[in-house]
């Protein structure tokens, strides 16, 4: 699903920047660049189309670029754009509002208005036709340009979908795209109906599809406590455990299976890696939540047909 769109050093030093121009004209929308600091310049850049979005991982030397009202009338996809920063230091002018954001912040610009932006570094890119987003598109105007938190809450949950989507790309099928681009939208809805105060804009089956990724997160981050339950899981929600369930149940699958699988999946994981060779198998089962080896190894056997010791003895075999 990845596409490898860009790379300077296939074209010249003296063509790389006018190729760039191109393939983001082609990929995101019409800019005019220009280098600073420097004559020669160095990016790349791979996209990743999810239905009707599109994520794309980019790197460049710096530049800067503009968006002016002749290039809007010229071509306008007429898209909104998430900007995830991930190395270096970026500028963005647009709606009479100057921004400067870091690694880990979030950033919201519109192909419609014009901009200027100066960049250095690594970012991601999470664009969409703006009609998706169930958003009034007049209070966007609070938060355009404007730097959000990527590190915490629900721009936590963005930035690990969009890294992870970016990092395990070659994972997922032609058929997986237009699912998990909908997962895209509905946490880049929350993201920003959080930030405007607007939570009740935000569609129900959208709303519940972004808590259901708010809540398999937060599990997944507690899977090392044995004792996490789906009380703890709904409290820490402020949703009732019956809501919980239920949420679950849509999803085909109950909240203790899910856990449950989640945990096997990680143990199998540490089973298999060269670099935890030495760490025994209890230990391992500990780590995710699995107190009695006897549980673990039942538990492990059902699911995938061996026992931990032989699936580990047979990952080091093969290698």
């Amino acid at each position: 699903m990845v596409e490898n769109v860009f790379d300077s050093r296939d074209h010249t030093a003296r063509d790389a920047l006018a190729a760039w121009a191109e393939v983001i004209r082609n990929a995101v929308m019409l800019t005019t660049f220009r280098l600073v600091d420097t004559d020669v310049f160095d990016g790349w850049l791979k996209t990743m189309p999810l239905g009707p979005v599109q994520l794309s991982a980019m790197g460049y030397s710096s530049f800067c670029s503009i968006r002016t009202p002749k290039l809007i009338r010229a071509s306008d996809p007429e898209c909104l754009q998430i900007s995830l920063i991930r190395s270096g230091s970026h500028v963005i002018e647009q709606n009479r509002r100057s921004a400067t954001a870091g690694a880990s912040e979030l950033l919201l610009f519109d192909s419609s208005r014009p901009f200027h932006s100066c960049a250095d570094g690594g970012s991601l890119l999470f664009q969409f036709p703006r009609p998706l987003l169930p958003l009034p598109a007049h209070h966007l105007d609070r938060v355009i340009a404007r730097p959000l938190p990527g590190d915490r809450g629900l721009g936590r949950l963005l930035a690990d979908f969009m890294i992870t989507m970016t990092e395990d790309g070659a994972c997922h099928t032609p058929r997986d795209a237009a699912p998990l681009g909908m997962v895209g939208l509905d946490l880049a809805a929350a993201f920003l109906a959080h930030h405007l105060g607007r939570e009740d804009d935000v569609p129900a089956d959208s709303r519940q599809r972004a808590l259901y990724v708010r809540i398999t997160s937060f599990v997944q981050q507690h899977l090392g406590n044995p004792d996490l339950t789906p009380g703890d899981i709904a409290a820490a929600h402020h949703i009732s455990v019956r809501s919980l369930h239920r949420l679950f149940q849509q999803h085909g699958v109950s909240v203790c299976s899910w856990m449950r699988g989640q945990r096997l999946g990680r143990c199998r994981r540490d089973l298999a890696d060269p670099l935890k060779r030495h760490i025994p198998i209890r230990t391992i089962a500990a780590r995710w939540g699995f107190v009695r080896p006897a549980d673990f190894t039942r538990a492990f056997s059902a699911l995938y047909g061996t026992s931990p010791s032989e699936y580990r003895r047979q990952a080091f075999h093969n290698d």
